[in-house]
């Protein structure tokens, strides 16, 4: 009877590492891989592009060029986006923790992919965009705009989204973790990559207009992509955040005018 306290707390503490492990490896190594990535092929791009970039430099989209494409904006999509997931991930973990659940790893994971698969649906949809547009000449081989016009219209289409009640409506999910956790709990790995699923088109619902400023600013343009980023976790988080949308709509809309004028 004297070990069977030690052994329970040998056991705790190794389930809270592992708990601690996880959330890290979701949050922060493998966003920070996805830095990493996007970071050297944007200095490549707007280098000597004979690195990690210059499969770009392409006169024929076959299916491989394609697929590194979509490679290319999954990881980005993943960079940007994981990270504002933290309150969901820690939320789940603390919630699996006072269940005593002996497969919280395995569910965070779940969590955490759910989430990704997502936006990597998603990222199929801009990698079918992008080359639509840099077929028909709007967007150059750097992946700008061809033209001010073409600028100006993204950020119009994403200024008027953010004043809409479907940016407001799936802002508020986002911001509200908590809530959207006590209401759609699914029990096990399977319930948990649901649970991501969800969440995660949740978020795409809030801030596919955001990604798409990608196409006015640069896809690879390092600034665009963290401002953007930046933009999306005060969003998420700022206790005014549900507000920003609103300001953000009526400035991108004011430069998409500016724009368009030029």
């Amino acid at each position: 009877m004297t070990s069977a306290a030690p052994e329970g707390r040998t056991l705790l503490e190794a389930g809270l590492k592992h708990e601690r492990l996880v959330t890290a490896t979701l949050l922060v190594v493998i966003p920070l891989a996805c830095w990493t990535w996007i970071a050297l092929m944007a200095g490549d791009m707007y280098g000597s592009m004979q690195r990690s970039s210059a499969w770009m430099m392409t006169a024929t989209w076959d299916g491989p060029h394609l697929v590194l494409l979509w490679t290319m904006w999954a990881v980005m999509m993943t960079a940007m986006m994981l990270p504002s997931a933290a309150p969901l991930v820690l939320l789940y973990a603390g919630a699996l923790r006072t269940r005593g659940d002996a497969r919280t790893g395995r569910k965070l994971y779940a969590l955490g992919a759910g989430y990704v698969v997502v936006w990597a649906l998603f990222s199929v949809v801009v990698t079918i965009l992008q080359r639509v547009l840099s077929s028909a000449l709007v967007l150059t081989p750097m992946m700008e705009p061809a033209t001010p016009m073409a600028g100006a219209a993204v950020l119009a289409v994403a200024g008027l989204y953010q004043l809409t009640p479907l940016k407001s409506a799936c802002l508020r999910v986002c911001r509200s973790p908590l809530s959207y956790l006590l209401q759609h709990w699914r029990s096990g790995a399977t319930g948990a990559f649901q649970l991501g699923v969800g969440h995660g088109t949740y978020c795409v619902g809030c801030c596919w207009a955001l990604m798409l400023l990608l196409f006015a600013g640069g896809v690879m343009n390092l600034v665009v992509i963290v401002a953007l980023t930046v933009w999306v976790l005060v969003e998420k988080f700022a206790p005014l955040g549900d507000q920003t949308a609103r300001v953000s709509g009526v400035a991108l809309l004011a430069l998409a005018i500016w724009m368009a004028a030029r």
